[in-house]
């Protein structure tokens, strides 16, 4: 699957668009445009970063079309709504995981000072929702955040029309 992300003009709709490995084309919108890396690019960062496999892209690629999403293009597969639905139901609580993590990484980059005792609180309170279970190594956490910082630079030297594009493992 492959995921492009076009700096569009400030104040308008930001929108993504996903070529899943089905050739079928979705525009997954979200947010406002403008220089702050979009929502959508963190996730993408911290699922891949902390080699998540069952996350939001995960969940994208394997067929789930959320509301936010809208069919550009290519024949979508029979019964396609009710396998999304289906999904959605199995990845509803990974989902929730991943959305919590690329949060604490979106925190921990954020940090004027990235120490290990700010990742270690910003876990405890980002991931208080979560089994007690729930590890998360505070230097892979820094990695994953300083892959951010990378990201988010990027995106804020990206003129309107141009683009940054990602590829989503195929299973």
């Amino acid at each position: 699957m492959r995921v492009t992300f076009p700096r569009l003009p400030d104040h308008e709709r930001a929108w993504a668009l996903v070529e899943r490995d089905d050739g079928v084309v979705y525009r997954l919108y979200g947010g406002t445009a403008g220089p702050r890396l979009p929502h959508d690019i963190t996730h993408r960062v911290a699922e891949r970063e902390l080699r998540i496999k069952d996350g939001i892209w995960a969940g994208i690629a394997a067929g789930v079309v959320f509301e936010s999403m809208q069919h550009v293009s290519g024949r979508r597969p029979p019964h396609a709504a009710e396998r999304s639905k289906a999904l959605l139901r199995c990845y509803r609580e990974q989902g929730l995981r991943a959305e919590l993590l690329a949060d604490l990484v979106s925190s921990a980059a954020a940090l004027d000072t990235m120490t290990m005792e700010k990742i270690r609180r910003l876990t405890a309170v980002k991931l208080a929702v979560l089994p007690p279970s729930t590890d998360v190594d505070p230097v892979v956490i820094a990695v994953a955040a300083r892959a951010l910082q990378v990201e988010a630079a990027r995106w804020a030297r990206l003129r309107v029309g141009e683009e940054l594009s990602y590829d989503w493992p195929r299973k």
